[in-house]
C-alpha cells in the first residue's frame, strides 16, 4: 500500500476517532450515550441503521455471493427491504405508542412490559449471546478485509487490531458518535463505490466483452439461486427487523414515530437495491479479476470469495482513492461491531446487572460500568472471531439465534395480545436451544432448510401450547 494511502486511512480513522471524543464529552446521561437524546433526525437514523444492519459484513458477504452465484445473490437484501417495510408499517407505530408510557433503552424491557422480568432476563441473555456472535462476524469482515489489503499482515493479526479498535471506540462514543460517523462515512462509501469504483474496475478488467465472456452465463441471471436458499435467507434476516436489539435503539433515538418510519424507509431503498447490486456486481468483478490473473500471486485454488472484494480494492483501485475506499469500509466494519457491542453492553448492564446485582446508584453511573463491560464483550467476540471462517456464515448464525427464541413471543404479545409468561418463557427455550444445538451439532437437515426454521417453529407450537394448557387449567 502506498504512503498516500495510509496516510488518508490514518487521517480518517483519527476523524472517527474524534467524533468519538467530541461526544464522549456532551453524554451525561443514559438517554445521551444508548439513544441519543431521543432525538436523532431520520436521515442521520436511516444511514445508520443500513451501516449497522449491512455495514462491513454484509458487504464482504455480498462480494463473496457475488463472486459465488452474480446478481442472484443481490436477492439477500431484498429480504431486508421487506423487512424494513414491515416494521416500519407495523412494529414502529406500536412500539412508539407504547414509549409515550414508559421509557426503554433495551429490546429485553419490552419482554419485561409483556411478560415479566424473568422472561426479559432470558430474552436480554439470548440478545447478548446473539450480538457477541454478531460482533464476531464484524471484527472477522474487517480482518478479512485488513489483511487482504496489507501485506504481510494475517488474518490472526488483524482480528486482534480490528478488536481493540471496535472496543476503544465503543466505549468512549456512545450512540450519537455512532450514527453521525455512519452518515459520513456511507456517503463516503457510496460515493466512492458507485461513481468512482464500479465503473473504473469495469473498464479496468476490460469492460463488458471481458467480463461476459469470463463469467457463467448464469451469473448474470437473477434466478441462480434455489427456492430453498432465498427462503432461508427470508426466515432468518425478515425476522430480525422485529427482535434486532440495534435497530429498537434506534428506534428509541428517534423523537416520534414518522421520523422512524421516515429513517426505515430511507434504509430499505439504501439496502435494496442500491447496495443489493452494487455488493454483488462488486463480487463479480473480483471473480473475473481472478480469472483474468490480476490476482495471480494468490492462485484460485482454496480461493476466500470473501476475500475477492478486499482483493479488488487493494489491486484496482488506484493510490489515494485505495486508501478512501479502504478507510470507508474499515469504519463500516468498525460502526456495525460498535453499534453490537453497545446493543450487548447496555442489556448486559439494564437488563442483567441492574436487576440482579447494581443499587439504584451504581446503575445511574453505569456509563463508567459499561465500558468494562464492553471490554469483556468484545474479548469475547474476538475470541470467537477466532475460531470461524466465514463472515455471512457467523452472522447468519448469530441472526437465527436469535430470531428463532425472540420471534414469536414479541410478535404474539404485540399483535395477538397474549402474554402468558409462561409460554413466552418456554418458548424462548425451546426456540433458540434448537437453533443452537442443530448449528453446532451440524445435524443434515432435509431440503437443505435453515436450523432457524425448524427453531421457530418449535418455538410457535410450544407457545401456543403452553398457553391453550394454561387457559384451560384456569
Amino acid at each position: 500500500m502506498a504512503t498516500i494511502d495510509l496516510i488518508i486511512l490514518a487521517i480518517y480513522t483519527i476523524f472517527m476517532l474524534g467524533v468519538g471524543f467530541y461526544f464522549m464529552k456532551k453524554n451525561t446521561t443514559m438517554d445521551d450515550y444508548y439513544v441519543g437524546g431521543r432525538e436523532m433526525g431520520s436521515y442521520h437514523v436511516g444511514l445508520s441503521v443500513v451501516a449497522t444492519d449491512v455495514g462491513g459484513g454484509f458487504s464482504i458477504g455480498l462480494g463473496g455471493l457475488g463472486f459465488m452465484m452474480g446478481l442472484s445473490g443481490s436477492w439477500m437484501l431484498f429480504t431486508g427491504l421487506i423487512g424494513a417495510w414491515l416494521s416500519a408499517s407495523y412494529l414502529i407505530p406500536k412500539v412508539k405508542k407504547l414509549e409515550e408510557k414508559k421509557t426503554f433503552y433495551t429490546f429485553a424491557q419490552l419482554f419485561d412490559h409483556f411478560y415479566g422480568p424473568r422472561v426479559a432476563l432470558v430474552a436480554a441473555v439470548v440478545s447478548i449471546i446473539g450480538y457477541v456472535g454478531f460482533t464476531s462476524s464484524q471484527l472477522l469482515a474487517g480482518a478479512k478485509l485488513a489483511s487482504a489489503s496489507f501485506d504481510g499482515v494475517n488474518l490472526e493479526t488483524a482480528l486482534v487490531i480490528m478488536g481493540a479498535l471496535a472496543v476503544i471506540y465503543t466505549s468512549i462514543g456512545g450512540i450519537k458518535a455512532v450514527i453521525y460517523t455512519d452518515t459520513f462515512q456511507w456517503i463516503i462509501l457510496m460515493v466512492g463505490l458507485f461513481f468512482i469504483g464500479v465503473p473504473m474496475t469495469y473498464f479496468k478488467l476490460g469492460g463488458w466483452d471481458v467480463i461476459s465472456k469470463l463469467l457463467p452465463r448464469e451469473f448474470f441471471s437473477l434466478t441462480n439461486l434455489t427456492w430453498i436458499q432465498f427462503f432461508n435467507w427470508m426466515v432468518t434476516i425478515i425476522p430480525i427487523w422485529f427482535v434486532g436489539m440495534t435497530l429498537y435503539q434506534r428506534i428509541y433515538a428517534c423523537p416520534d414515530e414518522k421520523t422512524a418510519k421516515k429513517a426505515w424507509h430511507i434504509a430499505a431503498f439504501l439496502e435494496y437495491p442500491l447496495m443489493a447490486f452494487m455488493g454483488v456486481i462488486l463480487g463479480m468483478f473480483s471473480k473475473v479479476a481472478l480469472l483474468s490473473g490480476v490476482f495471480s500471486e494468490i492462485g484460485a485454488q482454496n480461493f476466500d470469495p470473501e476475500l475477492g472484494l478486499p482483493l479488488l480494492i487493494k489491486y484496482i483501485f488506484p493510490v489515494g482513492l485505495m486508501g478512501l475506499i479502504l478507510a470507508s469500509y474499515l469504519s463500516a466494519v468498525l460502526s456495525t461491531a460498535d453499534s453490537c457491542l453497545m446493543a450487548a453492553s447496555v442489556s448486559v448492564i439494564n437488563d442483567v446487572l441492574a436487576k440482579l446485582f447494581l443499587k439504584k446508584k451504581e446503575h445511574q453511573s453505569s456509563l463508567v460500568i459499561g465500558q468494562l463491560v464492553t471490554l469483556v464483550i468484545g474479548g469475547l467476540s474476538l475470541l470467537l472471531a477466532l475460531h470461524m471462517e466465514s463472515v455471512l456464515n457467523l452472522m447468519l448464525s448469530s441472526y437465527s439465534f436469535m430470531v428463532s427464541g425472540l420471534l414469536v413471543p414479541i410478535i404474539a404479545a404485540f399483535f395477538f395480545h397474549s402474554q402468558n409468561s409462561l409460554a413466552a418463557l418456554l418458548s424462548i427455550i425451546s426456540g433458540g436451544g434448537l437453533t443452537l444445538f442443530l448449528q453446532f451439532s451440524n445435524t443434515e437437515l432435509p431440503y437443505g432448510l435453515d436450523a432457524n426454521i425448524f427453531g421457530i417453529s418449535l418455538s410457535l407450537v410450544v407457545f401456543f401450547v403452553t398457553q391453550k394448557i394454561n387457559q384451560r387449567d384456569k
